[in-house]
């Protein structure tokens, strides 16, 4: 059975750190791409990351994370990470990984198989 778990939203102050863990299970993690995305309420889920499980190399950053969030891979734990600093209340949101068969990513949330069921992440001002 495949399955995605994300793990480590919590509440946090503005300008504060957290990192979420992506622990993937039932599948050939190497073979895959994985992406973070987010759904505040009342608006649509977006990409915040993306990662090759292949190489680890292949990377990408929404802009508005860009120099705060880092995205990496622990192919021996099968788990993905997004470390976020400085956060913001606008990163407010729940936080999802899924998985995408390849090595490489993609940036819409209709071109991922698998998703996890969720974080929340709650940024204070």
């Amino acid at each position: 059975e495949v399955q995605l778990v994300e793990s480590g939203g919590d509440l946090v102050q503005a300008g504060g750190s957290l990192r979420l863990s992506c622990a993937a299970s039932g599948f050939t993690f190497d073979d895959y791409a994985i992406g973070w995305f987010r759904q505040a309420p009342g608006k649509e889920r977006e990409g915040v990351s993306y990662i090759s499980c292949f190489d680890g190399g292949s990377t990408y950053y929404t802009d508005s994370v860009k120099g705060r969030f880092t995205i990496s891979v622990d192919n021996a734990k099968k788990t993905v990470y997004l470390q976020m600093n400085s956060l913001k209340p606008e990163d407010t949101a729940v936080y999802y990984c899924a998985s995408v068969y390849g090595s490489v990513w993609y940036t819409e949330p209709d071109d991922y198989t698998y998703w996890g069921q969720g974080t929340q992440v709650t940024v204070s001002s």
